[in-house]
């Protein structure tokens, strides 16, 4: 096997990489959900390893589940104010499938307090 998985968190309301948002990949099987990884993004907005590395990529359905709230309050940006509980964006759970063992998969999320997108990225 060598595909490995790997993650972006932009922050698109700021224009720059979303450092230190927390982020927990975990694998599902069935109606059981597996805690494999947890990590910080750096100051790039990434991970500093893959999330997922070669040594434990598998075909399967994952889940990226982002911390945006975490990262909000600790930006101070509206909707991450404390006096903005509940946050309208908290936990961002992103559930995918793997496919080919052989790939790198890249799911990177564009992020702001209220919206966010994501892709298959390169």
């Amino acid at each position: 096997m060598t595909g490995y998985l790997t993650t972006h968190v932009l922050d698109t309301a700021q224009g720059s990489p979303a450092a230190d948002l927390p982020i927990t990949l975990y694998r599902i099987d069935g109606d059981s959900r597996h805690q494999l990884a947890q990590m910080n993004t750096n100051a790039d907005g990434r991970t500093d390893s893959p999330i997922l590395p070669q040594d434990q990529f598998t075909p399967g359905t994952y889940e990226l589940v982002f911390d945006a709230g975490a990262y909000l309050r600790a930006s101070g940006q509206p909707g991450g104010q404390a006096s903005a509980e509940p946050l309208f964006l908290d936990q961002v759970p992103i559930r995918f499938g793997i496919s080919d063992a052989e790939a790198h998969y890249h799911v990177p999320l564009l992020l702001s307090p209220f919206g966010y997108s994501t892709y298959r990225g390169s």
